[in-house]
């Protein structure tokens, strides 16, 4: 597996992990249905919380909650809609972020943005 795919994969379990310590549920993590792939589903009061994460070494380039688009967002939406039609879930839904940077010392800084975007985004 290629660096950078090893390295996403850290960051969603470390975000998974954060996540729990922040008192939320997670359901599904890197869950895939056909076209859609959704990096962590969660749950907490009464809401799905949809949480793309981000992991990146450095922001030498640009900060890793900056690499969700609105082409990106879009996508995240409809696997989004896919996810609650599947499992025919009655909550109202969130998108977060989730933002890992590597802090040279093997650990991550987290940085979590709830209601990163909304469902209205075109």
């Amino acid at each position: 597996m290629a660096r950078h795919n090893d390295t996403g994969k850290s960051g969603e379990q470390r975000a998974a992990e954060y996540l729990l310590t922040q008192g939320y549920t997670v359901r599904d993590v890197n869950w895939r249905s056909g076209k859609y792939e959704l990096d962590i589903v969660a749950y907490k009061e009464n809401t799905l919380v949809v949480v793309e994460v981000k992991t990146r070494t450095n922001d030498d380039y640009m900060r890793p909650e900056e690499a969700v688009t609105r082409a990106k967002a879009r996508r995240i939406i409809d696997a989004a809609a896919a996810y609650v039609a599947e499992y025919d879930l009655p909550f109202d839904v969130r998108f977060d972020v989730i933002a890992l940077l590597s802090d040279g010392a093997g650990g991550y800084t987290v940085e979590h943005i709830p209601e990163a975007f909304f469902p209205t985004l075109r």
